[in-house]
């Protein structure tokens, strides 16, 4: 061995190798003010929509009842002409709907939805049927179960 050295091979490199330390733990708390400003801002719409939602929830609770008699009803004219003329009591004000009774009533239903189902369709039944007996007509359920979801009162919060 005349001064020549040992070639180097890769396995002697990797021994030679040291193991890095391990780095801190990354911390999860936010580093500007910024972050923690918009997590309350976001905490605040949160808590917003779940009060806005609550109240409409429950604001609409008399179409959920509504909608349940309704279904109990089926094809009775006197009873969804009752359940409708409820409805509107509950949605409007009395002095609104109360003293309304034929033509007037069936307008009153068609305003509140755009549409002239009660005044020109199946919904005519209405207006008489709460007085004497009338045929069923199978579309009066489904025009008056439409007017109980699509109607808007005034004082919606």
């Amino acid at each position: 061995m005349n001064g020549e050295s040992q070639p180097v091979t890769l396995l002697d490199l990797l021994d030679r190798l040291v193991e890095p330390s391990e780095p801190p733990p990354v911390s999860m708390m936010p580093q500007t003010w910024g972050w923690a400003v918009l997590a309350l801002i976001l905490l605040a719409v949160c808590i917003f929509v779940a009060i806005h939602m609550r109240r409409r929830y429950r604001a609409n609770a008399y179409r959920r009842y509504a909608i349940k008699e309704l279904e109990a009803a089926r094809n009775d004219p006197a009873a969804i002409a009752a359940i409708l003329r409820r409805t509107a009591l509950a949605a409007y004000p009395r002095s609104e709907v109360a003293g309304l009774a034929g033509d007037d009533w069936l307008y009153f239903l068609d305003a509140q939805v755009s549409r002239k189902d009660f005044s020109e369709g199946s919904g005519r039944l209405v207006a008489a049927a709460p007085y004497r007996a009338t045929q069923r007509e199978p579309a009066l359920y489904a025009v008056a179960k439409d007017w109980i979801v699509r109607h808007r009162p005034e004082k919606m919060p």
